[in-house]
C-alpha cells in the first residue's frame, strides 16, 4: 500500500517518484458551466508552478487535469440536478454547447494567467465506457451494490477492510452525523454511501446506457478512472482545493482501493481556499468574481480593472496552503509590488557592468532554491527577488557596481525563478496588447518632448507636461540617462 502525503514539506528530502526521473501529476480541473473566477484561479497557479519547477528540477512531468462535464451534481455528489444539464435546460442549448463554450473562456483565461496546459486534459464525458468498466470492478469486488438502476459503494463494508477517511481525518460516526438528509437516500443502506453511478430521471439530458441503466456515473469516479488510464495503478501527485480533501478525494481513494486493491495516489497536494470576508468564494455561495470581472473592473468590489499578471502575483504572494482574503486594497498593494518587480527586471537588463561589484548579490540563487524546496515556498521567493531588486537600483543610481559575472547570473536567476518557475511575465505591461504599446509610446514621446524644452530650458513647458501627467496619475523620475514613468 502506498504511503499519503498531505504534502511535499522537502522537496529534495520528501519527494521520491515512482519511475526514476518521471512524474505522473493529476489535478482536478473545472467543473465547465460557468466562467471561472478567482477561486479556479488559484489550483490552477498553484500546480503550474509544481508543474514548472518539478521541470526545473530536471523531470520529465505528464501532467493530467480533467474537464468535467457531466455528473457533477447541483446540491451534492450524488443528488440534485447536473450543473451542466441545468445551464443547457435554461439556456436552450446542448450540454456540450455549454461545455464547449466554458472550456474556451477557461483556457482564454489560463492563458492570459500564464498557466502552462496540461500534457493531457481528458473529458469525464469521453470516458464513460472506462467508468462504467471501473464501477463493475468494484462491484466485483464486493464493495458496492445496485439499488433501483444505481449503483453505490458499501462504504460499511469497504471500511472493514481498508481506513476509510484516512485523508481526512474522519470516522464513520463523523460522516454518520455530518451527513445531510436528501431526497433519494432510501436506495442507499445507508446515507454515507455515494454514487459510483446514477440511474438518470426521465427529464436528465445526459445519460448512457450501461449494464444497471440508463444514466451517468457519480461525480468521484471520474477522477479515478482518468487518473489511472493515463499515469497507471499507481502515480505520484494528485492535487486540488483544499475542499475537495472530503468527500472528493477520500471518495478516489476507497474506489481506487475497492477496484485494485491498493491506493493509486502516492502525494496527495491540496490549495487553500480564497475568501472574501472570511467566507469561502465560489458559485455556491454567489460570492464569486469571474476573472473576465477583475480583467474588465467589471464588478462593485472592484476599484479598477486588474490585469491577469496582478492576480497571478497576488496568489503567488502567500503560501499555497493558506488562506488569501480577497479585497481590491489588497489587489492593489500586489499591483503596486508586481510593478516594483517589472522596474526592477527592466532596469537589470539595461545594467552596464562594472570592474567588481559593490552591492550584496550572492546567496540569491541559494535562497530561492531552498524557498522552492520548502512546500513551493513562493513568498520567500519573491521576497528574495525584491532584497535584490535593492541591489539593481543601487546600480542603476550610480551609488554601486556590479561586475559582469555577477550581473550575467543575475539576471539568470530572474529569468529562472521569476520567469520560469513564478510564470510572471515580466517584460510584458499589456501582455502583447497592441493598445497598450500605443499608449506607452504616446508617453514616450511627450516625455522625450519635455526632456527637449529641459535642454532648452523652456522651463514652462517642461512644468506643465510633468505637472498635468502628474495630476492623470503618473510618476515621472527624471535620470542620468533621460526619464522614467510609471502610473
Amino acid at each position: 500500500m502506498l504511503e499519503i502525503y498531505n504534502s511535499l514539506t522537502r522537496f529534495k528530502e520528501t519527494f521520491k517518484p515512482l519511475h526514476e526521473g518521471h512524474v505522473g501529476m493529476y489535478v482536478c480541473g473545472p467543473t465547465v458551466y460557468g466562467d471561472a473566477h478567482l477561486g479556479h484561479a488559484r489550483p490552477a497557479i498553484t500546480f503550474d508552478l509544481l508543474y514548472r519547477y518539478l521541470m526545473y528540477l530536471g523531470y520529465k512531468v505528464r501532467y493530467v487535469r480533467n474537464i468535467t462535464d457531466v455528473g457533477h451534481l447541483e446540491h451534492d455528489a450524488d443528488e440534485g440536478e447536473d450543473k451542466i444539464a441545468k445551464k443547457a435546460r435554461l439556456e436552450q442549448l446542448e450540454p456540450m454547447e455549454v461545455v464547449q463554450f466554458y472550456t474556451n473562456r477557461y483556457h482564454r483565461d489560463m492563458s492570459a494567467l500564464n498557466v502552462l496546459p496540461p500534457s493531457i486534459e481528458p473529458h469525464a464525458s469521453g470516458h464513460i465506457i472506462e467508468q462504467i468498466a471501473f464501477v463493475q470492478k468494484i462491484l466485483d469486488k464486493g464493495y458496492a451494490y445496485v439499488s433501483n438502476g444505481s449503483v453505490y459503494m458499501d462504504v460499511e463494508k469497504y471500511a472493514k477492510d481498508y481506513p476509510y477517511g484516512k485523508l481526512s481525518g474522519r470516522n464513520l460516526n463523523d460522516i454518520v452525523t455530518e451527513t445531510r438528509e436528501l431526497d433519494g437516500q432510501d436506495e442507499k443502506k445507508h446515507s454515507y454511501d455515494f454514487a459510483l453511478w446514477k440511474k438518470a430521471a426521465p427529464e436528465h439530458i445526459m445519460h448512457w446506457p450501461s449494464p444497471w441503466s440508463e444514466g451517468f456515473p457519480g461525480w468521484h469516479m471520474e477522477c479515478s478512472t482518468m487518473g489511472t488510464k493515463y499515469l497507471g495503478e499507481k502515480f505520484d501527485i494528485h492535487g486540488g482545493g483544499l475542499d475537495l480533501i472530503f468527500p472528493h478525494h477520500e471518495a478516489e481513494i476507497a474506489q481506487s482501493c475497492a477496484a485494485l486493491g491498493h491506493e493509486s495516489v502516492h502525494y496527495w497536494m491540496h490549495n487553500n481556499m480564497i475568501t472574501i470576508a472570511g467566507k469561502k468564494m465560489g458559485k455556491s455561495y454567489n460570492n464569486f468574481i469571474t476573472l473576465e470581472q477583475f480583467f474588465s473592473g467589471n464588478h462593485p468590489l472592484l476599484s479598477k480593472p486588474f490585469g491577469p499578471m496582478v492576480i497571478r502575483f497576488f496568489i503567488l504572494q502567500a503560501h499555497y496552503r493558506s488562506t488569501v482574503d480577497f479585497s481590491s486594497e489588497a489587489l492593489e498593494a500586489a499591483e503596486k509590488g508586481l510593478q516594483r518587480m517589472q522596474e526592477a527586471y527592466a532596469r537589470l537588463l539595461k545594467l552596464q557592468a562594472g570592474k567588481e561589484t559593490t552591492v550584496e548579490v550572492a546567496g540569491l540563487r541559494q535562497r530561492c532554491q531552498e524557498a522552492m524546496d520548502d512546500d513551493l515556498n513562493s513568498p520567500f521567493v519573491i521576497a528574495a527577488l525584491f532584497d535584490s531588486a535593492r541591489a539593481i537600483n543601487t546600480v542603476w543610481d550610480g551609488k554601486g557596481t556590479i561586475s559582469e559575472a555577477d550581473l550575467a547570473e543575475l539576471r539568470e536567476i530572474w529569468k529562472t525563478f521569476a520567469i520560469d518557475i513564478l510564470g510572471l511575465r515580466l517584460e510584458e505591461q499589456g501582455a502583447g496588447d497592441d493598445k497598450m504599446k500605443a499608449f506607452n509610446g504616446a508617453i514616450d514621446l511627450l516625455l522625450g518632448i519635455r526632456l527637449q524644452a529641459k535642454q532648452n530650458k523652456d522651463w514652462q513647458t517642461s512644468d506643465k507636461i510633468r505637472n498635468e501627467l502628474t495630476a492623470l496619475g503618473f510618476q515621472v523620475k527624471d535620470t542620468k540617462d533621460g526619464f522614467e514613468w510609471s502610473i
